[in-house]
C-alpha cells in the first residue's frame, strides 16, 4: 500500500459507481487490548461482502482522509484513511493506520466477493 493520492482514489471510486460491488468495511481500536488493560474500551465494526450499488462517492480531507459512498437510501462512510492500493484483481483497498502503525479502519470495494 502507498500513501493516499486523492486523484487516483477518486478515479477508482468513480469507476465503481452505479455498478453492483462488494464492500468490506472494518474498524477496530484493538479488539484484544482489553485483555491486557481492563480499563481499555474496545470497539469495532465489521462488514464483509455487503452487495451494494452506490450512486457516487467522494474522498475528501488533507490526510487522514474520508470516503463517503452515496447509496439510493443511505451512506457508507469511512474516515481515518491513510493508504490505498489497487490490487491485481482491480479492487480498491483503503486502510487507515494509527500513529502506532496498527490498522484502525479498512474500506475495500470490489466487483467480485472477497474471500
Amino acid at each position: 500500500m502507498e500513501p493516499i493520492q486523492i486523484s487516483a482514489v477518486q478515479e477508482k471510486i468513480n469507476e465503481f459507481a452505479n455498478k453492483t460491488v462488494y464492500i468490506h468495511l472494518e474498524t477496530t481500536n484493538g479488539a484484544y487490548a482489553s485483555h491486557f488493560n481492563e480499563g481499555f474500551f474496545s470497539a469495532g465494526a465489521y462488514i464483509r461482502n455487503a452487495q451494494v450499488s452506490y450512486e457516487h462517492g467522494k474522498i475528501i480531507g488533507e490526510g487522514p482522509f474520508r470516503v463517503g459512498l452515496k447509496l439510493p437510501i443511505g451512506w457508507i462512510y469511512a474516515e481515518g484513511l491513510t493508504h490505498f492500493e489497487e490490487d491485481d484483481l482491480g479492487r480498491l483497498l483503503l486502510a487507515g493506520h494509527g500513529y502506532d502503525g496498527k490498522l484502525a479502519v479498512a474500506l475495500e470495494i470490489s466487483e467480485t466477493p472477497f474471500e
